[in-house]
C-alpha cells in the first residue's frame, strides 16, 4: 500500500513540478525573445509579433523543452533503482 500512495502522490509532485518549470521556462524565453526584439527593432508591430512566434516555436520543437522532461524520468530511475538494490543482496 505504501509503494502505491508513494506512486500516486509522487506522479502529482512530479506533473505540479513539471508544469511550474515548464511554465517558468516558457516565460523566460518569452522574455528574452522581447528583449533581442527591443535591442534591434527591425520594423512595425507585426514584425515583433512575427519575431517572438517564430521565436517559440522554436522553443516548442528545441531540445530545452524535452528536458524538461526528465522531471519525469530522473525521479522514476532514482526509485527503481533504490528498490532494487535495497530488496538484492
Amino acid at each position: 500500500m505504501g509503494l502505491i500512495r508513494l506512486i500516486i502522490f509522487g506522479f502529482l509532485a512530479m506533473t505540479v513540478t513539471y508544469f511550474l518549470v515548464s511554465w517558468y521556462s516558457r516565460s523566460v524565453r518569452l522574455e528574452r525573445l522581447e528583449k533581442e526584439w527591443d535591442a534591434d527593432p527591425q520594423g512595425d508591430d507585426a514584425a515583433r509579433t512575427t519575431h517572438i512566434e517564430t521565436g517559440m516555436v522554436a522553443y516548442e520543437n528545441g531540445f530545452r523543452k524535452k528536458l524538461i522532461w526528465l522531471i519525469y524520468i530522473v525521479p522514476v530511475v532514482f526509485v527503481i533503482t533504490a528498490f532494487y538494490v535495497t530488496n538484492t543482496g
